[in-house]
């Protein structure tokens, strides 16, 4: 018997107290990972983001967030027959890269992506694990937009809603398979 949406998440995602630091709880995916069938569930639901209302791929490339949000975005890429972009730490592409900053909450991050990784006007889907602040989506999506590329929406695995990730994209499509 197929296993809910829902259910796959409350077994593949557990949390890990005082990890990495004390008070945080931290969400492990690696239970869903190695679930083939669960993880098969989660990519299709993530890649439906990336279609019309009939099911059809509206997406040229679908982007991952390092790192975990490479997992996730890749298979969703294949699903939807398009381009994987990966967006990556400051320093770690080879190519000529555009670069956005962002606040953390203690200090800044720069991502980058390569400044040929879209062609002007390619349709772009956004993958990440967890939408907490929303600092690394909003950076991710100023990148996409200084490429030329249009977004079509962002998914997530979890979105935490005690944090303000949400209203700092409001405006934006962002969907999230389970929100805690």
């Amino acid at each position: 018997m197929m296993r809910s949406l829902e259910q796959v998440l409350a077994d593949g995602v557990r949390d890990i107290p005082d990890y990495p630091q004390p008070g945080v709880v931290f969400k492990d995916i690696t239970p869903l990972l190695a679930d083939h069938t669960g993880f098969g569930q989660v990519v299709e639901a993530l890649a439906a983001a990336g279609t019309d209302d009939d099911g059809r791929p509206v997406v040229d490339k679908v982007v991952g967030i390092e790192a975990r949000g490479f997992i996730l975005a890749a298979p969703v890429a294949l699903a939807l027959g398009a381009g994987f972009v990966p967006v990556r730490k400051k320093g770690k592409l080879p190519a000529p890269t555009y670069e956005e900053s962002y606040a953390l909450e203690y200090g800044e991050a720069t991502i980058e992506v390569h400044q040929d990784a879209f062609a002007p006007g390619d349709r772009v889907l956004v993958i990440d694990d967890v939408l907490a602040t929303g600092g690394t989506v909003e950076a991710c999506l100023r990148l996409i937009r200084r490429c030329g590329a249009e977004v079509v929406g962002t998914a997530v695995l979890l979105e935490l809603s005690f944090l303000p990730g949400r209203k700092r994209l409001e405006g934006e499509q962002v969907s999230a398979l389970l929100t805690v």
